[in-house]
């Protein structure tokens, strides 16, 4: 079993509480599907949003899927002017028997823009 890292963004409309709610649980779990993982399988997350985004913490969003013991971060990107708005990005470290190269990161609503040579 290794240890991989799986990365992911969505981007949000608006800086709206329920449809931050809404991407992030879309977002973790495509991650989960699209990897043939479950919640057992992850070590960590660690969520980032741009300055622009204040309405929820991701990391609520992801544990309305139950993940109350796995550990999950959130911290501010950095605020690069010309970046794409409204973005939350996530790196999950999990336990996988996947290679490195069939790990699936996943990119939607508009963030498939941030990593074209990733999105799938």
């Amino acid at each position: 079993m290794a240890v991989r890292a799986v990365r992911g963004a969505t981007q949000l409309q608006a800086d709206d509480r329920d449809e931050m709610i809404d991407a992030v649980v879309e977002l973790v779990t495509e991650i989960l599907t699209s990897n043939g993982l479950t919640s057992d399988d992850l070590i960590s997350m660690v969520f980032t949003a741009t300055p622009d985004l204040t309405s929820e913490f991701p990391a609520f969003a992801a544990r309305q899927l139950g993940m109350g013991d796995v550990p999950l971060m959130c911290a501010s990107e950095i605020d690069v002017k010309g970046a794409l708005p409204r973005v939350i990005r996530v790196m999950a470290h999990v336990e996988t028997t996947l290679e490195r190269s069939a790990v699936h990161h996943v990119y939607l609503r508009g963030a498939e823009v941030l990593r074209r040579d990733l999105a799938q």
